[in-house]
């Protein structure tokens, strides 16, 4: 296929909660396109968006998709989205992708969670806005009151360009045929008066025409309309129903005739970055000409079993050619690039060049990445995108194969599932030995597990990770111990004194040489300062690694036969443990700090929620209208069930981020309970 001219593009990302119908409407302008021969359906695992297995066995999205149409010599790039909170990552994604998001609400349930969240994103991004009512022919919808909970939402700026008819039936145009006829509510010609009165804000020559009387046809507001978008100043709201096809049409219509082109929305977010130093951030504005050298941003990254790597992308200058070598982000050395193409869903089609606007995908690149800038002059590496606001991953399970011998293929594994969603992360504990998968909340870890066993074929164990407990002292003391070791032959000796001492949190493991006069030989004190690391990753009291404390070795003794490293191994981590014996060790338990974000009638509840756990509120603001941030502090091991509990108290609207502070002495009953469950090696 051939590339469009940007002023024939469009890029709409279709976002809101889950079950809203995002999926059937966007099969439904691709069937009214002619774009396929007939709409899939959600129940039965046919559409062209919902590709995935796992999405066909849920019944609902799991990840971004795109798809395309053609229609009056425009191409329209549609891009799908999860509607689940835990996949918010996934959805963010195309916000970057897009001159157009679309606000899509159920016409029985309202303005939810999800889509009340991305509609904030999307105008903090800059995006022009829409919001489609869809279902409006369910039985009970409320058609009036929905649109005033809408203009309540999202502002006073959301104006119906259609209104429905005939019980939800069919809609009546309200911009550019106003005389359509009676309506389920309000009349056509008041909501003409209020989008045309809106309209010609933006421009004083329009609204002199308009106050003096002077007639102004649809047509010729076609600019200010565009530029009310680009400004927030008009948020069109249209009327759908995806099942029945009512206002499908309009809504294509709409979007080819009044949705922006790259050429008429905001320009992208580019920033570069001087030394690749984030916080000196310079805006970059691209020119969006075809004929500049090329920037491109990737938006979505999918490993394919027999494809590899596809990385989805958005051209915002110059134009992709097949065979053009292109450089990815910072790399110094260029990479050549084969045909792009078009998705649509799964299937792939051939592209001869993808200009600016142009949404299209490039396979078999291992250097891609998510939110990578592809660009062909060395002097852009230093040009990134503005960052997303991706949701921390915060609910975490530690995985364990079922079969010895799969380690490296999980690894391989959690690679790709972190490399295809941007809100999932794997960390690897060095003290606990775990491979901890982490993610937005139980249901996106659980997908995550799904997609191993199911997809992958390979059978991991999953538990709560293992707390990070440490042990320190609490006071000086001394410790000495005799190794001696005899069996027929050459035998084992060696001595050690020492002292330990408590140093400040946070400053880890001293290790000091005071042996005068060659009492232990110097290759052997290497041999004691092992043996000590050896007790200190072992544990003293409870089996946990002990940190801030510094170890004095003064003496000992050696023996000119059976005086060897191994020895000395054994004296100075059984002396370790003489002294720590009596220098009144302790368990710390990790500390973190959270930044939650709260309904203000919820502050209340969730404060008590962290006094339950141990925790406490440092501070609070404002984080948008109804909305707080509060600051808190609470023990790491209190917190396993608490993203349950804050969507339980928050009616869903709870989110937090949380990140290790330090370390504080854990309480008498936590410290008994872990040295009762401690079996100290034998040995």
């Amino acid at each position: 296929m051939s590339a469009h001219p940007a002023e024939q593009l469009r890029t709409l990302a279709f976002v809101g909660h889950t079950g809203v119908g995002k999926t059937t409407l966007v099969e439904a302008l691709l069937a009214g396109a002619g774009a396929i021969p007939s709409a899939g359906s959600v129940e039965r695992g046919d559409t062209v968006c919902d590709y995935d297995p796992l999405e066909k066995s849920h019944g609902h999205s799991l990840q971004l998709a795109c798809a395309h149409l053609e229609r009056d010599g425009v191409r329209v790039h549609l891009l799908d989205t999860p509607g689940y909170p835990d996949f918010a990552g996934r959805a963010l994604a195309a916000l970057d992708a897009v001159e157009t998001v679309a606000l899509v609400v159920d016409a029985q349930r309202g303005v939810e969670l999800s889509t009340a969240r991305m509609g904030l994103w999307a105008q903090t991004r800059g995006l022009c806005r829409i919001v489609v009512v869809n279902r409006i022919d369910a039985a009970g919808a409320d058609l009036p009151a929905r649109l005033e909970e809408i203009r309540a939402a999202f502002g006073r700026e959301c104006l119906p360009l259609n209104l429905p008819a005939d019980g939800g039936g069919r809609v009546v145009d309200c911009f550019f045929a106003p005389d359509g006829g009676p309506t389920d509510f309000d009349s056509v010609e008041a909501a003409h008066r209020s989008l045309v009165e809106q309209v010609v804000e933006v421009d004083d020559a329009l609204t002199e025409r308009y106050l003096s009387g002077d007639p102004i046809d649809a047509n010729a507001l076609h600019d200010a309309f565009e530029r009310a978008l680009r400004e927030a100043h008009v948020v069109p709201v249209l009327f759908t129903s995806a099942r029945s096809g009512a206002g499908v049409a309009e809504l294509l219509d709409f979007i080819v005739r009044l949705a922006p082109s790259p050429l008429e929305g905001n320009p992208p977010l580019f920033e570069r970055w001087p030394d690749g130093d984030p916080s000196r951030a310079q805006a970059l504005v691209a020119s969006r000409d075809a004929g500049e050298h090329v920037l491109a941003h990737v938006f979505k990254v999918e490993v394919d079993p027999y494809v590899g790597r596809i990385g989805v992308l958005r051209v915002h200058q110059g134009t992709l050619r097949p065979g053009a070598s292109l450089y990815v982000g910072e790399a110094r050395k260029a990479v050549r690039i084969g045909t792009p193409f078009l998705l649509q869903g799964r299937e792939q089609k051939p592209l001869a060049a993808a200009g600016p606007g142009e949404i299209c995908a490039l396979a078999k690149l291992d250097e891609l990445a998510f939110d990578a800038v592809l660009h062909d002059a060395p002097e852009d590496s230093a040009v990134h995108f503005r960052p997303l606001p991706i949701p921390h991953a915060v609910y975490g399970l530690a995985l364990r194969v079922a079969r010895r011998g799969d380690e490296q293929k999980l690894a391989e594994i959690l690679q790709r599932l972190v490399l295809e969603d941007p809100s999932l992360s794997v960390e690897h504990d060095p003290t606990t030995h775990e491979a901890v998968i982490r993610g937005l909340g139980e249901l996106h870890v659980a997908g995550a597990l799904e997609r191993i066993r199911s997809l992958h074929r390979l059978e991991v164990e999953a538990h709560p990770p293992t707390i990070p407990y440490r042990e320190t002292i609490a006071a000086p003391a001394e410790g000495h111990h005799r190794h001696k070791k005899q069996s027929g032959g050459a035998g084992q000796f060696g001595e050690v004194f020492l002292r330990i001492a408590p140093l400040p949190r946070g400053e880890g493991f001293r290790f000091v040489d005071e042996v005068k006069g060659g009492a232990i030989p110097g290759p052997f004190i290497a041999a004691v300062e092992k043996g000590v690391r050896q007790a200190l990753a072992g544990g003293a009291v409870a089996g946990f690694p002990v940190q801030d404390v510094e170890v004095t070795v003064y003496d000992g003794k050696t023996h000119p036969v059976d005086g060897k490293e191994i020895a000395f191994v054994t004296a100075g981590r059984k002396a370790f443990l003489d002294a720590a014996a009596r220098a009144r060790p302790v368990v710390l338990e990790p500390i973190v700090g959270l930044e939650l974000t709260v309904p203000e009638e919820a502050i209340g509840a969730v404060s008590g929620e962290l006094s339950a756990r141990r925790g406490q509120v440092s501070g609070s603001g404002t984080a948008r209208a109804g909305m707080v941030t509060v600051s808190g502090r609470a023990p790491l091991a209190e917190l396993e069930d608490f993203q349950g509990r804050l969507k339980a108290v928050t009616g869903g609207q709870g989110s937090y981020t949380l990140e290790l502070i330090g370390y504080e002495e854990a309480p008498p009953p936590v410290q008994a309970r872990l040295r009762a469950a401690w079996r100290p090696a034998e040995e």
